[in-house]
């Protein structure tokens, strides 16, 4: 632990709709505590709950997303002309992951389901959508109701239906893209994670989705010690996609952090998996991605309250709390 200061715990969520910060920091600590029981430190249980452990903050960016309404909306109203490349390949290296787990030559149901989504996913890409925007979002909603018929990705995740799937995913890559006001947006959301934030006091950082993504960036421009940062289904090695549109580049471990773990779980279809230790270089000091799989049972693998509910995740993150 550095320092012998009250610890900072910042939570930094994904995509997803308008949040209640309040109410959201205090699932992710029911979960976290669910998961430290199961570590076998249930004497902590109450320091961490009760904010004696650390200052818990939810670093809420959500509503620079949802500013016009997204979660009833119109989905091409989200959508810029700009971000169709970046949203084209994130959807083809997710369509990538899953032909892994399910190869065309299977023969099975799964497998013909892929590969019809690889077909819509080339129709996006190939400029079929050059009627405009709302031609685009058309499609995507296509590729995004091919997906979910998979029961692996139906019940990991929590979208009800295609166009929520494709509407959410959709902020990945106006994150992503670097172009016009899409560049402020992203210095906005950097911003509300170090919100606050004391660099003479010792910080552990849980990430999860695209608030890896987030994290990664923001902690780069970071100058106080990282106790522990803990990325949770991240997308950081997906290829080109998200790998090499992120900043700085060549993409490494921010040089602040002490020490890194990275947890995915198989049926968590928007993570780079085991890539990632390998794709990102060590900072200066030696320190890269220590990744590991987990399994979650029953539904909505892709949250992070499934994430911190296992042994394995909480445990770093309680130990380097304790001073």
């Amino acid at each position: 632990m550095v320092g012998t200061a009250n610890p900072q715990l910042v939570f930094v969520h994904g995509i997803g709709g308008l949040r209640n910060a309040e109410a959201e920091r205090e699932q992710w600590l029911r979960a976290l505590a669910t998961g430290v029981r199961a570590a076998g430190q249930a004497e902590l249980v109450s320091a961490l709950t009760q904010g004696w452990l650390a200052e818990v903050r939810f670093a809420d960016y959500s509503d620079l997303f949802n500013t016009r309404g997204a979660q009833g909306g119109a989905l091409g109203s989200e959508l810029d002309p700009s971000d169709e490349q970046v949203l084209s390949g994130l959807l083809e290296a997710m369509v990538d992951e899953l032909t892994e787990q399910y190869p065309p030559d299977s023969g099975t149901r799964d497998a013909t389901v892929i590969e019809q989504a690889r077909h819509h996913v080339d129709a996006l890409s190939s400029g079929s959508h050059a009627q405009g925007v709302g031609e685009f979002a058309r499609r995507l909603v296509w590729v995004t109701t091919t997906l979910l018929q998979l029961p692996g990705l139906r019940q990991g995740a929590q979208w009800a239906n295609g166009r929520a799937f494709a509407l959410y995913l959709s902020q990945v890559a106006r994150y992503l893209n670097r172009h016009g006001d899409r560049a402020a947006l992203g210095s906005a959301i950097r911003s509300r994670v170090l919100e606050g934030l004391d660099p003479a006091r010792p910080l552990v950082v849980v990430s999860h989705s695209l608030g890896t993504v987030v994290a990664y960036e923001a902690l780069h421009d970071y100058e106080g010690p990282v106790a522990l940062w803990v990325t949770l289904g991240s997308p950081l090695a997906l290829g080109g996609v998200v790998l090499q549109r992120l900043v700085p580049r060549p993409p490494s471990c921010p040089e602040g952090v002490g020490v890194w773990h990275n947890f995915w779980d198989r049926n968590d279809v928007v993570v780079g998996r085991p890539q990632l230790a390998d794709w990102i270089a060590p900072s200066s000091r030696g320190v890269k991605a220590q990744t590991a799989p987990v399994k979650s049972g029953g539904v909505w693998t892709h949250t992070a309250t499934r994430y911190l509910e296992h042994a394995e995740v909480a445990g770093p993150i309680v130990k380097a709390l304790v001073p």
